[in-house]
């Protein structure tokens, strides 16, 4: 155990030095203390109570002190934190300040900016419509040079079109033979040339028709160039089409007209030829598809016979002979039944109305070399083949069930499949 005197030594000591001044008692005077100790006899219970409670204040004092000294460390942390705070605040206020004028200065500058911006933008539209008036300019300037081309174009154009056309009118007559032997032919024009088939007689039949409802007064011609004939069905359409139209129709021979084409020609109304050309009859000539047995091959042959009745007689009559005769006629001048006689000739037989010197197409005032894309061609030309001995040839179309071909083929050009 520690000495109480030195105990109360180290007390008194650190009550000097860590209370202050008001708190420290005065030491008592020695001399006092002696007299007393002489004075007061001792008491041992007493002396130990006394030191108790010396050492109790002893302890009550050092825990005083322990507090007084927490407290003042804690006064002292609150104190720095205030001053931390207050640091705090200051560098937050500064820091603000700072952010205030940055701010400040990034407005004004993004307002001097979109300024800038505004002139400039001022300025791209005054540009901009500069070169809209000037771009303006230039495409009005370009506008008009093209249209002075285009002008200049369709000027040349025009006179190039209007010299592919002769002055001349086409030539209406309602008797188209002139008295110096030249038949006169207007635009009521049908062509009619190469092999006739369905679509021939659509062809000419619908044109027929056309010209009728145009006119009904005025002759329709039929030219024919050169056609060796084909469908009996087909030509029979094209017959009763003539014979049905109100308007005369009126057929010329160019250069040959031969079986169906000859029919159409001679059972004409009227009909003109070329003193050269060609007109050519003969029987109808079928050709049997696949292999016919006899009764079907017979039937075949009944069936040509009644075509033939139907076309060999009304030419027969219009010669004024016999069917019969007709035939004997046709074998006497060719031993294949193919009588062909020039225009002076056919016109004694009656298989044509009449001989012309001239033909004056006075629908032809259009340069025939310029093609006109919407003007209809005559159908009838067939693709030609050659075959393996380097003979040309083409097929003929198939033929309806009851129909026949009243062609003249002596050189089996036209073959079936």
């Amino acid at each position: 155990m520690k000495n109480p005197a030195t105990s109360a030594a180290l007390l008194g000591l650190a009550l000097v030095t860590w209370l202050p001044a008001k708190d420290i008692a005065p030491p008592a005077a020695p001399a006092a203390d002696a007299a007393k100790t002489l004075e007061t006899p001792k008491n041992p219970e007493l002396e130990a109570k006394a030191r108790e409670q010396e050492a109790l204040s002893i302890d009550n004092k050092l825990e005083a002190e322990r507090l007084t000294k927490a407290t003042n460390a804690m006064r002292a942390e609150v104190t720095r934190l205030k001053l931390e705070r207050e640091l705090l605040t200051e560098k937050l206020t500064l820091e603000a300040v700072k952010r205030q004028s940055a701010l400040h200065d990034q407005l004004a500058k993004m307002e001097t900016e979109k300024e800038i911006l505004a002139e400039q933008g001022e300025l791209a539209k005054v540009r901009a419509d500069k070169l809209a008036n000037d771009l303006k300019a230039v495409q009005t300037e370009a506008a008009l040079e093209i249209t002075r081309l285009q002008n200049d174009i369709a000027r040349i154009e025009t006179a190039d079109k209007r010299a592919k056309f002769a002055d001349a009118k086409p030539v209406f007559l309602t008797k188209p033979l002139k008295e110096n032997g030249t038949v006169v032919i207007s635009d009521r024009r049908i062509p009619l040339n190469g092999l006739i088939s369905a679509a021939t007689a659509d062809y000419v039949t619908s044109r027929i028709q056309y010209w009728n409802n145009k006119d009904r007064e005025l002759p329709i011609f039929i030219v024919i160039d050169s056609s060796p004939g084909g469908s009996v069905m087909a030509g029979y359409r094209i017959l009763k089409a003539m014979e049905s139209s109100d308007a005369p129709v009126h057929v010329v021979v160019k250069s040959f007209a031969a079986s169906m084409a000859a029919a159409i020609t001679t059972l004409a109304s009227e009909s003109y030829a070329y003193p050269n050309a060609v007109i050519l009859h003969h029987q109808i000539s079928s050709v049997m598809m696949g292999q016919l047995n006899l009764t079907q091959q017979r039937e075949f042959h009944e069936e040509s016979e009644r075509w033939w009745a139907r076309l060999g007689t009304p030419v027969a009559n219009k010669m004024g002979i016999s069917t019969d005769e007709l035939i004997k006629q046709m074998y006497k001048h060719s031993s294949n039944g193919d009588w062909s006689e020039f225009g002076e000739q056919a016109k004694e037989l009656k298989w044509v109305g009449h001989i012309v010197n001239g033909i004056d197409e006075t629908s032809f005032t259009k340069d025939p070399d310029t093609a006109d894309p919407g003007k209809p061609t005559a159908p009838g030309a067939l693709s030609e083949e050659v075959d393996a001995n380097g003979k040309p040839f083409a097929w003929l179309p198939h033929l309806n069930p009851k129909d026949v071909y009243f062609i003249y083929n002596p050189d089996s050009y036209y073959r079936t499949r």
